[in-house]
């Protein structure tokens, strides 16, 4: 197996939450990979950012406004990547959060427990049934998920997102098994602790828990955006081809995040 099964040249990605952090990231591999990238993004300025980064490259970039927890604006996103596009082989759920909300389980709000599972799992199925359906017609596509080493076990400091990214886990499997036998594939991805603009804020106001979650991890550095992008491009290529159902976590040895 030579580097061009890693070569996605001419296939159509979708990836959700494409204008900052790990979706851009991801955005950014895959488009060097090859790809043509449909940038959904809540906030579309953010993406125009990375869709003249990806045409820099050479690559044709198409970004619609959504807000992926509602499935009439999934929907129109699948109906604006078929009208520019005809197809869609690659679809990434990037988009998700902590949403600000920390704290213990019993002292969780039932809105904020909401709110996070909505924005965490409840916008993975809905952007999973919809393009789905789409590349059951095609038959074949490929599907990654972005859970989180959250997802893999208790996640004290936000169960909210705990629960949904392990959701996401479940989900993937689920999913997996159901579209096989259709020619699509379906994996997830489990980052650990990736430095993001976010992540780096938080980080520089209270820097003890750099050093802390720093001296966690056996590799001795943060995630960067890039370590996840390289997976993503690995499990959208023909180069993962007989890998579906599976959880790769990206997380520099970190045993346990809660």
């Amino acid at each position: 197996m030579g580097l061009s099964s890693f070569a996605l040249t001419d296939r159509v990605a979708i990836v959700t939450g494409a204008g900052q952090g790990i979706g851009r990231g991801i955005a950014l591999g895959l488009a060097e990979a090859g790809a043509d990238i449909v940038a959904a993004e809540l906030e579309p300025s953010r993406a125009e950012q990375t869709a003249a980064e990806i045409r820099s490259r050479g690559r044709k970039a198409l970004v619609v406004p959504a807000d992926v927890r509602i499935a009439s604006q999934v929907d129109n996103v699948v109906r604006r990547t078929l009208a520019e596009f005809g197809r869609i082989d690659v679809l990434v759920n990037n988009a998700g959060g902590l949403l600000g909300i920390v704290g213990p389980l019993l002292e969780t709000k039932e809105e904020d427990w909401d709110r996070g599972i909505t924005l965490n799992l409840k916008s993975v199925f809905l952007c999973c049934k919809a393009v789905g359906k789409v590349m059951a017609a095609q038959k074949k596509g490929v599907i990654i998920n972005i859970s989180s080493v959250a997802g893999m076990g208790a996640y004290t400091p936000a169960p909210h997102y705990g629960v949904a990214k392990a959701g996401v886990i479940n989900l993937t499997q689920t999913l997996a098994m159901e579209l096989a036998p259709l020619g699509i594939r379906v994996n997830a991805i489990a980052p650990g602790t990736v430095a993001t603009a976010l992540v780096e804020e938080l980080f520089r106001t209270r820097p003890e828990l750099r050093e802390k979650r720093l001296k966690s991890i056996p590799m001795g550095r943060l995630g960067r955006p890039e370590d996840i992008a390289a997976a993503v491009v690995y499990l959208a290529s023909d180069a993962s081809d007989y890998v579906t159902g599976e959880v790769l976590a990206v997380k520099g040895g970190l045993p346990f995040v809660g």
